[in-house]
């Protein structure tokens, strides 16, 4: 138990201070590696507390995918942030209040928060044997029966966006020669062939 509690304190600490080192961080690359490594030490704690089926699709999903996507794009774009740190004092004002608003919420969430009856028989409930059932296998139990439908509906919701993203992006540009598919299969041989009848003694 010493060990776990200690791992948890070095982790707990290491990613609370990835955490405001993304936000504090002048280079916008940097940033984005400290997201990488607040992403790894969440995965430890997700671990930690036997949830690695979450743990590892946070490092595959975040880091594998959004994280690196991140750091592509902010490598490849020429984006000038001097010149977007500019207005930032312009709109410190607005961004304050947005600011205390949104804490004034939090405490009022906060301070009204209250637990039904049934929730402290559920914190008091048994849990399961874990040798009886794994925690991927649990969950996938659930994913693959109760919600199934969901899960596909989810896919379907990741591949509308997808579409949507490639069709808004999509341009058509001039002078650029493009595969058309369909105007090769329909190709007829008069159209590409041309028989010509060549006199003996005269050229072509």
């Amino acid at each position: 138990m010493i060990i776990q509690a200690l791992a948890f304190y070095v982790f707990a600490a290491i990613a609370i201070a990835s955490g405001v080192m993304v936000v504090t961080s002048r280079n916008p690359v940097h940033s984005v590696l400290y997201l990488i490594l607040a992403f790894f030490n969440a995965a430890a704690l997700f671990v930690l507390i036997g949830a690695e089926f979450i743990a590892m699709i946070l490092i595959v999903v975040y880091v594998g995918a959004v994280a690196v996507l991140f750091l592509f794009v902010v490598m490849m774009l020429d984006i000038n942030f001097v010149e977007l740190r500019q207005g930032f004092m312009r709109y410190m004002p607005i961004g304050a209040l947005i600011g205390l608003v949104l804490l004034a919420e939090l405490v009022f969430v906060g301070g009204a928060w209250t637990f039904s009856g049934e929730a402290t028989q559920v914190m008091l409930a048994k849990t399961p044997e874990i040798a009886a059932v794994h925690n991927t296998e649990a969950i996938g139990n659930l994913m693959y029966t109760r919600y199934v439908y969901l899960f596909q509906a989810a896919g379907l919701v990741l591949l509308v966006a997808m579409i949507g993203a490639i069709v808004l992006t999509h341009r058509q540009r001039d002078g650029v020669r493009k595969q058309r598919i369909g105007a090769q299969i329909a190709v007829r041989r008069e159209d590409v062939v041309e028989v010509v009848k060549v006199t003996k003694g005269g050229g072509v």
